[in-house]
């Protein structure tokens, strides 16, 4: 038997049970499920930065969904609030750092 005790997608249970093996799980809400959210993003962001490719990311983006939802927002409004900034604010594409203002 192997303890994990962190939060997993959603069809892992089924996904266990359909390889043929069984899980024992619960389901956390409100400030629990955000606190295990927010490790779940750090652990996430770990993957990502140790693997550097396109499915961590997308760990990280979905972990992200899953926080905005606990906070009462949607996905779609998340991407509209990145959206709004990026054109307020610009992007991340010309790797700009400020060094020093006067």
């Amino acid at each position: 038997m192997k303890v994990y005790n962190k939060l997993v997608r959603d069809r892992i249970p089924e996904i266990i049970k359909n390889s043929g093996s069984e899980c024992e799980c619960s389901v956390v809400t409100g400030a629990e499920k955000t606190e295990m959210l927010e490790k779940k993003l750090m652990e996430e962001v770990e993957e990502f930065l140790e693997a550097k490719n396109l499915e961590e990311l997308a760990d990280v983006m979905e972990v992200l969904f899953g926080l905005a939802d606990v906070l009462g927002y949607s996905e779609e409004d998340l991407v509209k609030a990145r959206e709004k900034k990026r054109d307020e604010r610009g992007e991340f594409k010309e790797g700009i750092v400020l060094n020093k203002t006067f």
